[in-house]
């Protein structure tokens, strides 16, 4: 039986009563958080013991429209289950970020983005209303025509506003198969010409592109991942055993092709969580070959992170070793296409970490959202690293360099890791007086955190 074809509504609604109750048990005077064991953020935080609120409920698909192309979708659902449940109607929603444990809620107030953002912006984009639950308690529906104001400043604000209890968002029609063509290039700026040619026309050599990301391995090694949809059989590659996807992607000259399941396809990154599964040997054929399959997924790679974190293993084995600690650069950033070349260029120069990945955005309407202002019809390019490199002279030294070098070139950074910004440099950048405003309203006792508090103080 499908979990369509169970009474979700009604068990959302027994989610909805759970959480509300778990609300009034909080003390007035505590900070209101999630009661939630896993996450898919980067930066630490301030212990607490104080209860929280129980999103046990709110996990599911409530319901596939697939006659509208439309889901509604509990707040903590994750991508995993939400593709689970719309495929079989031949629909995907509009953006799938790369990791199959991220939420629609967390992509929505925290981000998000993937090989279709250069045609179908950033995941907010595609909700058409969301029931929040907001500091003071109450369940607000907010849609472009509904409290437009906290709707156009939920993205980005991290939790800080509310917490999303149902969403309805748009979906779109899949075929089966994804047909690939990586293509190298022997420059940065040769690729980013290439980039942009194909956000701008939706095609390369004649041929329609539903998907377009890279990978950057150095100076002179580049690719761009091209994939079409397409509903012809043929053989398909598997890149949850033995083989790695993106050391799949590269070859000597020209281009390369392959072919996945639309379903592989979506998941390509999560088996190896990127390349960062190496960390923990899961890319050496020898440990690899009696590493089960259901552990290689992001999820696993990420609770050793925990673990990692919680009893410094990585740094002691550094000392051991007769080297300094470790400074953790993991981060994404957006860069206006036209300064792309130029930031890669720097980073590949000034940060000590291979591959990075590319992954070209633009926002899907005119519509603005002020706490991550980037302006409608102008292609970004998102820059993902995720590494560590020796401690600098001051703590987060190369953190403090990166995000230097992307404020000057006009660009953003995503709040999902540790940030150094001052309050007003924040500010700046993330809509400070429009938060304020908003925060105000919808959280008049301050039940929540503030986002400098969340973002940057780790509270």
């Amino acid at each position: 039986m499908s979990v369509l074809e169970t009474d979700a509504p009604s068990a959302h609604a027994r989610g909805v009563e759970r959480l509300l109750r778990s609300y009034r048990a909080i003390p007035a005077a505590a900070t209101i958080r999630l009661a939630k064991q896993t996450s898919n953020l980067f930066r630490t935080r301030a212990k607490s013991t104080a209860p929280g609120l129980d999103v046990s409920g709110l996990t599911g698909v409530i319901s596939v429209d697939a006659h509208n192309r439309t889901a509604d979708v509990a707040g903590m659902c994750t991508y995993e289950d939400l593709v689970a449940a719309t495929l079989p109607y031949g629909l995907s929603p509009l953006v799938v970020p790369q990791l199959k444990t991220i939420t629609l809620g967390g992509a929505v107030t925290g981000l998000g983005i993937e090989s279709t953002s250069f045609r179908n912006g950033l995941p907010h984009e595609s909700v058409l209303e969301m029931d929040i639950l907001t500091g003071d308690g109450q369940i607000v529906t907010a849609a472009p025509d509904r409290h437009p104001d906290l709707f156009r400043a939920f993205p980005n604000s991290y939790g800080t506003l509310g917490y999303s209890v149902r969403l309805k968002i748009e979906l779109e029609p899949v075929k089966p198969f994804v047909a690939l063509e990586h293509v190298r290039f022997h420059s940065v700026p040769d690729l980013v010409e290439a980039l942009e040619h194909i956000v701008e026309t939706g095609g390369h050599n004649g041929v329609a592109v539903d998907y377009l990301d890279g990978v950057v391995f150095s100076a002179d090694e580049s690719y761009l991942c091209l994939g079409r949809q397409t509903s012809v059989s043929g053989p398909v590659s598997d890149y949850t055993g033995d083989q790695i996807y993106y050391r799949s992607i590269q070859h000597a000259e020209g281009a390369k092709h392959d072919r996945l399941t639309i379903h592989d396809y979506l998941w390509r990154w999560d088996t190896d969580w990127f390349w960062c599964s190496r960390a923990f040997g899961a890319q050496n054929p020898r440990i690899r070959r009696w590493w089960p399959r259901r552990y290689r997924r992001s999820s696993v790679y990420w609770k050793l992170i925990g673990y990692d974190q919680r009893f410094n293993i990585a740094d002691r084995i550094e000392k051991r070793n007769g080297r300094p600690p470790r400074e953790r650069v993991v981060q994404d950033v957006e860069v206006p296409v036209e300064r792309t070349a130029e930031f890669v260029e720097w980073f590949l120069t000034n940060v000590p970490i291979e591959p990075i990945w590319l992954c070209p955005l633009r926002l899907r309407g005119q519509d603005r959202w002020p706490l991550y202002p980037l302006q409608p019809g102008h292609t970004y390019v998102n820059v993902g690293f995720w590494s560590s490199v020796p401690v600098g002279p001051t703590p987060g030294h190369t953190n403090r360099l990166i995000e230097a070098k992307v404020s000057e070139l006009d660009g953003h950074k995503s709040l999902y890791s540790d940030a150094y910004y001052s309050p007003e440099e924040f500010d700046d950048l993330y809509g400070g007086a429009t938060y304020r405003t908003i925060k105000k309203t919808y959280d008049p006792d301050s039940r929540l955190l503030d986002l400098y508090a969340k973002a940057v103080q780790r509270r």
